[in-house]
């Protein structure tokens, strides 16, 4: 059969649809140089306005240009050979067509000025403003955000063996459960796994500090554990939490990596600053089940409230059901916690009963346990 024009046939139909992507100008330079095309490419998020000699004298048939700036001269080619250009938004805070996840310093840029001033303060303040008019065009930025995220974290992680780690945004800093979360996370790091968590203040930083921490010697996370108490909380002020993270990376640069999973519709939640790579999203529900499913070699439940009661039997779900194929494992993180206080353990041990992820979840006491159980569940 042969292609119509409505059956385009693809520039080099053995390539998967992610090698079409071009993602920087590096990569854009390559393709050219190595092809002589660019039919049937997706440009994201890729100044062009050097470019336009290229734009003008090469094949664009078919391609796609996310918010990529460029000439009007340019920008009219392109679009006459049939591709489609969807031009950058002004005046956003953000940028919708983003190819790569977030990085603590482009979150956090302008912090000498306060918090306020921040691309994530100031992406907050645009999610409240929009959400409130029901914008379906301020909706729909949104959605191509969080899309373009959730793309970019997947090739991310692709080959990663993650370890979810979820807990309350309320532990302070100086405590012993901040240290031992942070102790978890470095522990976990340095057994070759890639810490993710919620991306927030609390255990979900203290788990991203440790792992920051992997692969300087013990002694350097004592010493960062006790700079970082002096901002114990990022209340009453961001500012001087945030300030305190950035000082322990200036003073021990090319820390580990980690992943954190934020989300603006909790924007009273800082990211923290130890996750080497920020998803950051609008949608919360999203944020929540990307972070859980990507979670491949399991998730501890340190001690929380209602969201990490909610993040239990999120995960706890799709193993019942195997959804997902085989159930992962699931270790919560202090008895009394998780048996008398908010009892999610009867629960879950009750919806595990006769189920295959009966062998996959554990209840520990300590946390210093909680790393051992993760490995003998997975085994």
């Amino acid at each position: 059969m042969q292609p119509t024009p409505a059956q385009p046939r693809p520039a080099q139909p053995n390539r998967a649809a992610r090698d079409l992507e071009i993602e920087s100008l590096a990569e854009f330079d390559e393709i050219v140089a190595a092809h002589g095309t660019l039919a049937r490419y997706r440009v994201q998020a890729v100044d062009l306005t050097g470019r336009t000699e290229v734009l003008l004298a090469t094949d664009t048939t078919g391609a796609v240009f996310l918010g990529c700036p460029m000439s009007a001269e340019a920008a009219a080619r392109v679009g006459a050979s049939g591709a489609l250009v969807f031009p950058p938004v002004p005046d956003l805070p953000f940028d919708p067509y983003r190819a790569f996840v977030y990085t603590p310093g482009e979150l956090f840029d302008s912090l000498a000025e306060g918090y306020e001033a921040t691309p994530d303060a100031r992406s907050y303040a645009w999610f409240q403003e929009t959400r409130a008019d029901g914008d379906i065009f301020a909706s729909m930025l949104r959605s191509i955000h969080d899309d373009a995220v959730s793309d970019a974290l997947d090739e991310l992680l692709i080959g990663a063996r993650v370890v979810g780690v979820m807990g309350g945004h309320a532990m302070a800093r100086g405590t012993a459960e901040y240290a031992g979360a942070a102790r978890l996370g470095r522990d976990l790091a340095r057994a070759g796994l890639t810490v993710a968590t919620g991306g927030g203040p609390g255990a979900m930083e203290a788990a991203n500090l440790g792992a920051y921490a992997a692969p300087f010697e013990d002694g350097m996370l004592d010493e960062a554990l006790e700079l970082l108490a002096k901002a114990p909380s990022f209340r009453p002020s961001v500012t001087d939490w945030a300030r305190a993270a950035f000082e322990v990376r200036e003073r021990w640069p090319d820390g580990g990596s980690s992943v954190g999973i934020p989300t603006w519709f909790y924007g009273h939640e800082p990211p923290n600053a130890f996750a080497a790579h920020i998803a950051k999203y609008f949608a919360n529900a999203t944020r929540e089940d990307g972070l859980l499913a990507r979670s491949g070699a399991g998730v501890v439940f340190l001690p929380g409230a209602a969201g990490t009661v909610q993040e239990i039997f999120d995960n706890a779900t799709p193993n019942y059901y195997e959804s997902r194929g085989e159930p992962t494992p699931m270790v919560l993180v202090d008895e009394a916690h998780w048996s008398e206080r908010l009892p999610a353990w009867q629960l879950l041990t009750s919806l595990a009963r006769e189920r295959s992820m009966a062998s996959r979840i554990g209840l520990v006491d300590r946390i210093e346990q909680a790393a051992e159980a993760l490995k003998r569940l997975g085994s």
